[in-house]
């Protein structure tokens, strides 16, 4: 059963999922609702969960974080913990730290990041499910103050695991120009399209971010920002009824044609064929 917690001073909820057969969010849909950002933790055996219907292995003992304008639903969420959160609630305190709402484990390498839990991992998870399961029953007035503390702590644990496992071998400050890197397309890619107006923004030239990625990623700058624009191309293709051209407007296309030739140089079908996948 959900518990939920609202704090009255932030106006931020939290809440967690437990035993939840069928558990979504559709975020077109929800915006206007509890919109949240979500940390979903396998216990059980493998499964599937469609992240703007694209179907993924979520596989036993490891965790997902989903940002808020990901839609997802899980094909059997009984052994999946789920924590959601929104921006009241954690993010305005840590707005672009390492472990914030913008940090790694939401803007890490890949848009959908699979954390795989390590024996002693998993004891440490348990460990948290277990304050946060006391927590939210506790009546006291400082009860925000303790679930906050703990969500820091678990973003913390699972940052250093995340990085563990997609960078092994980064510098620091490779990594966070990388973590940067994503931050700034999620705030501008609507607009800007290119790599330099991202490697102005860094202090850096496009050479420097392009030999940044060879070395610790498996994909180019570019290929970052065409994906996003192709990701939230698609979101509002099957959660909204606007039109290929007013979506195209969005999405900083100066005509409906070249839009739809970005569309199908990246997915192989047109604006107007691409439909909803069947599970």
């Amino acid at each position: 059963m959900p518990q939920h917690f609202h704090d009255t001073h932030t106006n931020g909820r939290i809440s967690m999922y437990s035993g939840e057969a069928r558990w979504e969010q559709i975020y077109y849909q929800q915006k206007k609702g509890f919109n949240a950002h979500t940390i979903a933790w396998n216990r059980g055996g493998a499964t599937k969960v469609w992240i703007d219907e694209v179907p993924h292995n979520f596989e036993a003992n490891t965790v997902l974080p989903i940002m808020l304008n990901q839609s997802f639903r899980f094909e059997d969420g009984t052994d999946i913990i789920g924590l959601q959160f929104d921006r009241n609630f954690y993010c305005l305190q840590n707005h672009d730290s390492e472990v914030g709402c913008y940090g790694f484990l939401f803007f890490g390498p890949e848009p959908t990041m699979f954390v795989h839990l390590q024996p002693e991992d998993q004891f440490r998870m348990e460990q948290l499910y277990q304050q946060f399961n006391d927590e939210f029953g506790n009546k006291e007035d400082i009860k925000a103050g303790m679930l906050r503390a703990l969500l820091v702590n678990l973003v913390i644990q699972l940052t250093r695991i995340a990085k563990r496992q997609y960078i092994p071998t980064a510098p620091h400050l490779s990594f966070e120009l990388i973590r940067q890197f994503h931050f700034l397309v999620e705030l501008h890619f609507k607009k800007e399209h290119q790599v330099q107006h991202y490697a102005s923004l860094l202090n850096k030239s496009p050479k420097t971010i392009a030999n940044l990625f060879t070395a610790n990623s498996t994909k180019t700058p570019l290929q970052v920002i065409h994906e996003r624009i192709i990701t939230e191309a698609k979101r509002l293709l099957l959660y909204t009824d606007k039109s290929v051209k007013e979506i195209a407007n969005e999405l900083g296309f100066a005509d409906l044609t070249h839009f739809s030739k970005f569309f199908k140089n990246q997915t192989n079908q047109s604006p107007t064929d691409f439909h909803k996948p069947t599970p």
